[in-house]
C-alpha cells in the first residue's frame, strides 16, 4: 500500500499594488528570457505570474514558488540596475516571504 503524497504548502501573501508591480514584472522578466533564450519558462513563474493577474492583491503562492521568488527578488534588488522604488517595495515582497517560510518552517 502506497502512502499518500503530502500536500503541496501554500501561503496567503497580500502585496500592496506597488509589490505586485515589481514581482508581476520580474516574473515577465524571467519568462521573457527564457522565451528570448529559446527555453520553455520555468512553471512557477508563469504560474506565479497568473495567479498575479488573477488577484485583487492577496496571492497563493506554493513553498516552492514561494522561495524561487524570494531568489529572484533578492538577486534583482541587490542589483545595481534596480530602481530605489524597486528595492522598497521588492524587499518588502522578500521580507514577507521570509517571514512566512520561517513561520511555517518553526511550527514543525
Amino acid at each position: 500500500m502506497t502512502s499518500p503524497q503530502p500536500e503541496t504548502e501554500t501561503y496567503e501573501v497580500t502585496l500592496s499594488t506597488d509589490e505586485q508591480w515589481v514581482a508581476h514584472a520580474l516574473l515577465a522578466s524571467e519568462i521573457d528570457d527564457a522565451i528570448d533564450d529559446d527555453e520553455t519558462p520555468p512553471a512557477w513563474a508563469l504560474e506565479l505570474f497568473d495567479a498575479l493577474e488573477d488577484g485583487d492583491g492577496t496571492t497563493v503562492l506554493t513553498s516552492y514558488q514561494a522561495r524561487r521568488l524570494v531568489d529572484a527578488m533578492t538577486a534583482y534588488v541587490d542589483g545595481s540596475d534596480a530602481p530605489e522604488q524597486d528595492v522598497v517595495h521588492g524587499s518588502a515582497v522578500v521580507e514577507r516571504l521570509e517571514d512566512r517560510l520561517e513561520s511555517r518552517e518553526s511550527m514543525q
